[in-house]
Protein backbone atom coordinates (compact mmCIF):
# COMPACT_ATOMS: atom_id res chain seq x y z
CA UNK A 1 0.00 0.00 0.00
CA UNK A 2 2.97 2.32 0.73
CA UNK A 3 4.09 1.54 -2.74
CA UNK A 4 0.56 2.34 -4.64
CA UNK A 5 0.76 6.01 -2.62
CA UNK A 6 3.88 6.41 -3.19
CA UNK A 7 3.80 6.26 -6.56
CA UNK A 8 0.47 8.00 -6.47
CA UNK A 9 1.94 10.89 -5.01
CA UNK A 10 5.10 11.21 -7.65
CA UNK A 11 2.23 10.93 -10.29
CA UNK A 12 0.39 13.72 -8.98
CA UNK A 13 3.71 15.77 -8.57
CA UNK A 14 3.72 15.56 -12.88
CA UNK A 15 2.65 18.55 -14.99
CA UNK A 16 -0.50 17.59 -15.98
CA UNK A 17 -0.21 17.76 -19.81
CA UNK A 18 2.73 15.21 -19.68
CA UNK A 19 -0.11 12.66 -18.30
CA UNK A 20 -2.17 13.30 -21.96
CA UNK A 21 -1.56 10.44 -24.09
CA UNK A 22 -2.32 7.25 -22.86
CA UNK A 23 -3.17 3.39 -24.38
CA UNK A 24 -3.96 2.30 -21.31
CA UNK A 25 -6.16 -0.66 -21.43
CA UNK A 26 -7.77 0.65 -18.15
CA UNK A 27 -8.51 3.63 -18.94
CA UNK A 28 -7.50 6.77 -18.10
CA UNK A 29 -6.94 8.41 -14.67
CA UNK A 30 -4.39 8.43 -12.23
CA UNK A 31 -4.28 5.02 -11.80
CA UNK A 32 -4.23 4.17 -15.12
CA UNK A 33 -0.66 6.24 -15.32
CA UNK A 34 0.51 4.42 -12.16
CA UNK A 35 -0.21 1.04 -14.02
CA UNK A 36 0.95 2.26 -17.37
CA UNK A 37 3.08 -1.04 -19.65
CA UNK A 38 1.82 -3.26 -17.50
CA UNK A 39 -0.44 -6.29 -18.72
CA UNK A 40 -3.02 -8.89 -16.84
CA UNK A 41 -5.91 -8.50 -15.07
CA UNK A 42 -4.18 -7.55 -11.99
CA UNK A 43 -3.02 -3.85 -12.87
CA UNK A 44 -5.98 -3.09 -14.87
CA UNK A 45 -7.75 -3.90 -11.69
CA UNK A 46 -5.88 -2.13 -9.87
CA UNK A 47 -5.55 0.85 -11.91
CA UNK A 48 -9.50 0.89 -12.19
CA UNK A 49 -9.68 0.63 -8.59
CA UNK A 50 -7.26 3.39 -7.83
CA UNK A 51 -9.26 5.57 -10.26
CA UNK A 52 -12.68 5.09 -8.35
CA UNK A 53 -11.34 5.40 -5.15
CA UNK A 54 -9.53 9.18 -5.93
CA UNK A 55 -12.05 9.78 -8.30
CA UNK A 56 -9.75 11.26 -10.79
CA UNK A 57 -11.24 10.50 -14.14
CA UNK A 58 -13.89 13.35 -14.21
CA UNK A 59 -11.53 15.79 -14.01
CA UNK A 60 -8.60 13.93 -16.84
CA UNK A 61 -11.92 14.38 -19.20
CA UNK A 62 -12.43 17.63 -18.49
CA UNK A 63 -8.89 18.88 -18.64
CA UNK A 64 -7.90 16.44 -21.49
CA UNK A 65 -5.01 15.01 -19.12
CA UNK A 66 -4.44 11.86 -16.96
CA UNK A 67 -4.66 9.93 -20.39
CA UNK A 68 -7.78 10.92 -21.13
CA UNK A 69 -9.25 12.33 -24.13
CA UNK A 70 -12.17 14.85 -24.59
CA UNK A 71 -13.93 13.84 -28.40
CA UNK A 72 -16.51 11.87 -26.70
CA UNK A 73 -16.48 8.53 -27.90
CA UNK A 74 -16.78 5.83 -25.16
CA UNK A 75 -15.71 2.40 -26.66
CA UNK A 76 -15.09 -1.10 -24.91
CA UNK A 77 -11.84 -1.84 -24.78
CA UNK A 78 -11.03 -2.56 -21.32
CA UNK A 79 -14.16 -4.96 -21.95
CA UNK A 80 -12.45 -6.34 -25.06
CA UNK A 81 -9.12 -6.87 -23.43
CA UNK A 82 -10.17 -8.51 -20.38
CA UNK A 83 -12.26 -10.71 -22.58
CA UNK A 84 -9.39 -11.63 -24.53
CA UNK A 85 -7.30 -12.23 -21.55
CA UNK A 86 -9.25 -14.56 -19.92
CA UNK A 87 -10.20 -16.70 -22.71
CA UNK A 88 -6.77 -16.53 -24.73
CA UNK A 89 -6.95 -20.45 -25.02
CA UNK A 90 -10.25 -20.34 -26.81
CA UNK A 91 -10.07 -17.49 -28.74
CA UNK A 92 -7.16 -19.37 -30.26
CA UNK A 93 -8.88 -22.28 -30.57
CA UNK A 94 -11.57 -20.59 -32.12
CA UNK A 95 -9.48 -18.42 -34.67
CA UNK A 96 -7.70 -21.32 -35.68
CA UNK A 97 -10.95 -22.62 -37.18
CA UNK A 98 -12.95 -19.38 -37.91
CA UNK A 99 -15.67 -20.21 -35.74
CA UNK A 100 -16.92 -20.56 -32.11
CA UNK A 101 -18.43 -19.06 -29.34
CA UNK A 102 -15.48 -17.04 -28.07
CA UNK A 103 -14.84 -15.68 -31.32
CA UNK A 104 -18.51 -14.87 -31.85
CA UNK A 105 -18.40 -13.15 -28.72
CA UNK A 106 -15.43 -11.38 -29.22
CA UNK A 107 -16.90 -9.36 -32.02
CA UNK A 108 -19.82 -8.73 -30.14
CA UNK A 109 -18.05 -6.72 -27.43
CA UNK A 110 -16.29 -4.59 -30.12
CA UNK A 111 -19.56 -4.12 -31.94
CA UNK A 112 -19.49 -5.68 -34.78
CA UNK A 113 -22.40 -6.02 -36.88
CA UNK A 114 -23.82 -9.92 -38.21
CA UNK A 115 -22.61 -9.27 -41.58
CA UNK A 116 -19.46 -8.00 -40.92
CA UNK A 117 -18.96 -11.26 -38.49
CA UNK A 118 -18.68 -13.93 -41.33
CA UNK A 119 -15.64 -11.54 -42.62
CA UNK A 120 -13.96 -10.91 -39.01
CA UNK A 121 -14.25 -14.82 -38.33
CA UNK A 122 -12.66 -15.41 -41.93
CA UNK A 123 -9.67 -12.62 -41.41
CA UNK A 124 -9.18 -14.23 -37.99
CA UNK A 125 -8.60 -17.61 -39.46
CA UNK A 126 -6.42 -16.54 -42.17
CA UNK A 127 -3.98 -14.28 -39.89
CA UNK A 128 -4.24 -16.80 -36.72
CA UNK A 129 -0.54 -17.35 -36.77
CA UNK A 130 0.15 -13.31 -36.96
CA UNK A 131 -2.10 -13.03 -34.30
CA UNK A 132 -1.22 -15.48 -32.04
CA UNK A 133 2.83 -15.87 -32.32
CA UNK A 134 3.06 -18.42 -29.63
CA UNK A 135 1.87 -19.88 -26.59
CA UNK A 136 3.46 -17.48 -23.87
CA UNK A 137 1.83 -14.38 -26.17
CA UNK A 138 0.20 -11.40 -24.15
CA UNK A 139 -2.80 -9.97 -24.08
CA UNK A 140 -1.38 -6.93 -25.62
CA UNK A 141 0.78 -8.46 -28.62
CA UNK A 142 -2.69 -10.12 -29.42
CA UNK A 143 -4.83 -7.30 -28.98
CA UNK A 144 -2.02 -5.19 -31.29
CA UNK A 145 -1.63 -8.06 -34.12
CA UNK A 146 -5.71 -7.86 -34.23
CA UNK A 147 -5.76 -4.68 -34.74
CA UNK A 148 -3.36 -4.42 -37.21
CA UNK A 149 -4.96 -6.94 -38.79
CA UNK A 150 -8.29 -5.33 -38.82
CA UNK A 151 -6.86 -1.88 -40.41
CA UNK A 152 -5.23 -3.34 -43.30
CA UNK A 153 -9.03 -4.62 -44.42
CA UNK A 154 -11.46 -2.30 -45.75
CA UNK A 155 -14.58 -3.69 -44.08
CA UNK A 156 -13.32 -4.34 -41.02
CA UNK A 157 -10.90 -1.58 -40.44
CA UNK A 158 -13.74 0.51 -38.64
CA UNK A 159 -13.44 -2.30 -35.67
CA UNK A 160 -9.90 -2.01 -34.90
CA UNK A 161 -10.52 0.87 -32.25
CA UNK A 162 -13.26 -1.03 -30.28
CA UNK A 163 -10.00 -3.43 -29.46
Amino acid sequence: MKKLVTVLTLMAAFPAVALAANDNVGGCGLGSMAFKGQAGIAPQVLAITTNSILGNQTFGISSGTLGCTQDGMVNSNMKSAMFIDSNKGQLARDMSVGSGETLAALSHLMGMTAQDQLAFNRLAKDNMARIFTGDNVSTEQVIVALREVLAADATLARYQTAL
